[in-house]
């Protein structure tokens, strides 16, 4: 907003009380300042800058009632300042007017949400309301929002008035999510008794960072969710996996559909990592050995656990083949089977998956030389017709050094290490996380006015 000219004796008269009151500051002098900030008011009574500093005058006085009226003048003055919003939202609930309270704070963030210190206040109220999930979404997201700036990471980083509200918003948290997955587990510890879920609840303990469990190998570390006591390995015997001889014996008919879609649906091929070449090479995922620029293409049969029907119809024998397999199923995040196209040239960098309950497994395709798949430093070379399973919580990276496509048929399944109890725990559990962190990110987009 352009300032308008101060061509009035109360802007000149205004203006100068303003900077008496900020050079009063500088020195110290407080009782100074607050004279200069009444007659600036005198001079020009909206100025809301000036409304909140005798706010909190009064409030140092010990007159919460006072600071309240001040700063009710100072959003009339700009209702749509967040600062007095905040600060009226403070004083509010130190009256004791919780409702008013979190009205102002829920206002202050709709304009301006990264105030992470009035998100904390905003859970204090609500928690004090006894309305323990929003409470809970009101610290989590005070404690995202600080540490996404750097702030709350540790005592260090955190203002020292501060450090008990975060550190109670932290066990809030963490004893709320604890609840939620404890119940998401309950019915299954009923059915088949807890013993059977052991790992599973090691599993959740260290999710939550009740428990510090290391892979037994260095190379391993999944970037989400951990199950204790696997075997550790990058790549797991054949034998393990009889069922994939039923898909290599399908190779030839799996192909044939491949080839009919490169040559009738290429517009149907969707990058793999869901944004343009270009943007994933800027972000250290995808590299080139040759002039052209890095492309990983796919054609899904499944994508976070949703299928693709029209995909499916246009290659029925290779659909067919998938739903008989036992692919892990887990609401809104598996299973992923697609046919995965990597460029002439292409290098996808060195990354780790999410967990060690699911592995990948690769039929390929179409291997032209100079192809391979780099597992925990193991490297393999493909072979057509011949499945290969790998965990990728181990660093992988995978290229193609040729001047053809490379073509795998990738698919998830269980790790057969885990019992079929203990694998429909793993995907009640990770459904439970997924709609936890869902309602945590549309409380903040409600909050911010963004989409989810």
């Amino acid at each position: 907003m352009v300032p308008r000219p101060m061509n009035k004796p109360t802007d000149v008269m205004a203006a100068t009380f303003h900077g008496q009151a900020l050079a009063a500051l500088e020195r110290g002098d407080v009782a100074s300042a607050e004279q200069a900030f009444r007659h600036q008011l005198e001079a020009r009574p909206g100025d809301a800058e000036a409304w909140r500093f005798l706010a909190a005058r009064e409030h140092a006085r010990g007159n919460t009632a006072g600071a309240i009226e001040q700063l009710q003048q100072a959003r009339r003055s700009d209702p749509r300042d967040p600062a007095t919003l905040h600060q009226l939202g403070e004083m509010q609930m130190l009256a004791g007017d919780l409702q008013g309270a979190a009205e102002s704070l829920r206002a202050g963030l709709a304009l301006a949400p990264g105030m992470f210190v009035a998100r904390l206040r905003l859970g204090v109220v609500l928690e004090q309301l006894q309305q323990s999930h929003a409470a809970m979404l009101a610290y989590l997201n005070a404690i995202d929002a600080a540490q996404a700036q750097g702030r709350w990471l540790s005592d260090a980083t955190t203002a020292a008035g501060l450090r008990e509200a975060v550190k109670h918003a932290t066990r809030y948290v963490a004893a709320h999510r604890r609840a939620v997955f404890d119940a998401a587990m309950e019915p299954l510890r009923q059915r088949y008794g807890r013993a059977e879920l052991t790992r599973v609840d090691a599993c959740l303990a260290i999710y939550l960072g009740e428990r510090i469990t290391a892979s037994p190998d260095p190379r391993q570390r999944p970037t989400f969710l951990y199950f204790p006591d696997l075997p550790s390995r990058p790549f797991y015997p054949r034998e393990r996996f009889p069922a994939h001889a039923r898909l290599e014996a399908a190779t030839e008919a799996i192909r044939e559909e491949l080839h009919a879609v490169l040559a009738q649906a290429r517009d149907e091929l969707v990058p793999f990592l869901g944004a343009p070449a270009g943007e994933a090479a800027a972000a250290g995922l995808l590299g080139s050995s040759g002039t052209q620029p890095p492309a990983w293409d796919a054609f899904f049969f499944h994508r976070h656990g949703v299928r693709h029907d029209s995909e499916c119809v246009r290659c029925p024998r290779t659909s067919t083949w998938l739903d008989s397999m036992a692919l892990v199923r887990i609401r809104d995040h598996a299973p992923e089977a697609l046919f995965s196209i990597l460029r002439p040239g292409t290098h996808i960098l060195p990354h780790r998956g999410v967990t060690n309950t699911r592995l990948v497994t690769h039929l390929p395709l179409v291997v032209p030389p100079d192809c391979a798949l780099r597992v925990g430093g193991e490297t393999h070379a493909w072979q057509e017709g011949r499945c290969v399973t790998f965990d990728d919580t181990f660093e992988h990276e995978a290229w193609n050094h040729s001047d053809r496509d490379r073509v795998v048929l990738i698919m998830d399944s269980w790790n057969p290490d885990l019992s079929e109890v203990e694998q429909a725990a793993v995907a009640d559990l990770v459904a439970a996380i997924g709609d936890f962190n869902r309602c945590s990110e549309n409380s903040a987009s409600a909050r911010t006015g963004e989409p989810a």
